[in-house]
């Protein structure tokens, strides 16, 4: 019998023409085995195994039916940039509050809007439903239930009509900033916020830019669930509900946690950090983005706003360690990780930011899917179970 022959994660990537940070990933969900033969060093996986995925991938990627294609006029990521109805996020972020940006992606308008405010018997219906939850409950754990009972209260919800959806979201908004905004806490969304997530001295311009930078990113895989709710004709309550299901991942709206557990460590030593990772074939939290080629545009902007803060010593000496390596550069997460370090917020306080700021933009996609003909998202599977 032949010996088995072994591949490098280079080798293994250009085989089944992915990124090598992909395969990583192939590993972490446990389509890959990292196998060290003793002969060679780095990451090696088996020909045979291989093999047999990109097969599988290739008999997945068989037609399997109508798939309705996606056309949007929201946002436009092109170039390393992101941009929202033509304007870039990131001139957008420190310029304007987000009730604007939240209306230039409803409708196409930028200009001074009225702050977020939500009803007193939204909120109460909203504080009530979050208290009763376990103390140990995360803080997107609460969001979720906030938004069911706050739909719960508004008689209007079920009108679809542009105006009236947009009316609901700057309501549920407001709702949302003031559930974890501190009692006495007053001003703009980013002065509401901060008291709630930290007790530091207040810089509420942070919040407010990593809220505009992370208000929408295109068909990600949040916003598709939310727009399959919309095609439905869901209310735009139950249309975020989708979209707050899709997030509660490891591989989308909880990446931030994992990057502030990684830049922990690094804290410590980031070198021993980053090879850990490298070790164990996992893909290194924070760095990387399967959109973006060389930069993520929103982690440049907001890591450069917290330049004065220690904690950018830690992401400096990641950078350059990682330096030969053009497809690892902090993204976004990695941002949100050194925000929360800096400013000793909670630990979820990454996620519930991307979440509250990404309501924004499924509303914005709901808007547009209500246009659209109903329940257009039906693909036809092959079936691949027991003969009858």
């Amino acid at each position: 019998m032949s010996e088995e022959r072994y591949l490098t994660t280079a080798e293994v990537a250009r085989r089944l023409d992915v990124k090598p940070e992909t395969v990583y990933t192939y590993v972490s969900r446990g389509l890959l085995t990292n196998t060290s033969t003793g002969r060679k060093r780095g990451s090696l996986f088996a020909l045979s195994e291989v093999d047999r995925l990109a097969k599988r991938g290739r008999e997945a990627h068989e037609p399997s039916g109508s798939v309705e294609r996606i056309r949007t006029g929201i946002t436009l990521i092109e170039k390393d940039e992101l941009y929202y109805r033509g304007h870039r996020a990131r001139e957008l972020a420190g310029t304007w509050p987000i009730e604007a940006v939240a209306e230039l992606l409803w409708s196409g308008e930028l200009g001074e809007q009225p702050p977020f405010r939500g009803p007193e018997r939204m909120l109460a219906a909203a504080r009530a439903a979050s208290a009763a939850l376990p103390e140990q409950a995360r803080l997107t754990d609460r969001m979720r239930v906030a938004v069911a009972a706050a739909g719960a209260v508004d008689p209007l919800r079920f009108d679809l009509a542009p105006r009236a959806v947009t009316r609901s979201a700057g309501l549920l908004l407001g709702t949302l900033v003031d559930l974890f905004a501190d009692d006495k806490a007053s001003g703009s969304v980013g002065q509401r916020l901060w008291p709630g997530l930290s007790s530091a001295p207040a810089r509420p311009e942070l919040l407010e830019t990593a809220l505009v930078l992370l208000a929408d990113h295109g068909l990600a895989v949040s916003t598709v669930a939310a727009r399959v709710a919309a095609s439905t004709r869901a209310n735009v309550y139950a249309v975020i509900s989708a979209g707050l299901g899709a997030i509660d991942g490891p591989y989308h709206g909880a990446a931030s946690a994992l990057a502030y557990r990684f830049l922990a460590e690094a804290k410590e030593d980031p070198v021993t950090a980053i090879a850990d990772r490298m070790r164990s074939g996992q893909p290194i939290p924070g760095f990387g983005h399967v959109l973006y080629q060389r930069a993520d545009p929103r982690a440049e902007v907001l890591l450069d706003l917290l330049r004065d803060q220690p904690i950018q010593d830690t992401v400096d000496v990641l950078r350059i360690t990682l330096g030969d390596r053009e497809d690892l550069f902090p993204n976004i997460d990695l941002a949100l990780a050194a925000l929360m370090h800096a400013y000793a917020m909670p630990h979820d306080a990454g996620e519930t930011l991307f979440a509250l700021a990404r309501v924004v933009g499924w509303v914005a996609h709901a808007i547009e899917e209500y246009a659209e003909p109903g329940l257009r998202y039906r693909a036809l599977g092959i079936y691949t179970g027991a003969d009858p």
